[in-house]
């Protein structure tokens, strides 16, 4: 949980004491002030949830780019040979598709 979600909810529930607060005592002013930083603390709590979850994302594409990297190396060290022909069949292609005749 990051700051922008704690705060969020900080906000969120300081706005609810100062609506209710507001609702009880009869001043209409507090109890607006309380909804808007309800809605605000709401909405900075949905910022660092989104937040998260990119950063977990960004974290996922991290090691899964990590793995396939292992993967061919493991590859190439256990089938140099089948790996270089592979890679001439590829440049071969490669090249093929770049000539219009």
């Amino acid at each position: 949980m990051n700051e922008d979600r704690t705060a969020g909810t900080a906000r969120n529930i300081a706005g609810k004491v100062q609506e209710d607060l507001g609702r009880a005592t009869g001043d209409r002013k507090s109890e607006v002030e309380g909804m808007v930083n309800r809605a605000a603390g709401a909405a900075q709590d949905l910022y660092g949830q989104a937040k998260d979850a990119a950063e977990e994302a960004v974290e996922t594409a991290r090691q899964h780019a990590a793995d396939a990297e292992d993967y061919i190396r493991e590859t190439i060290e256990k089938r140099p040979y089948t790996t270089a022909i592979v890679a001439l069949c590829v440049g071969w292609l490669i090249g093929r598709m770049g000539r219009h005749e």
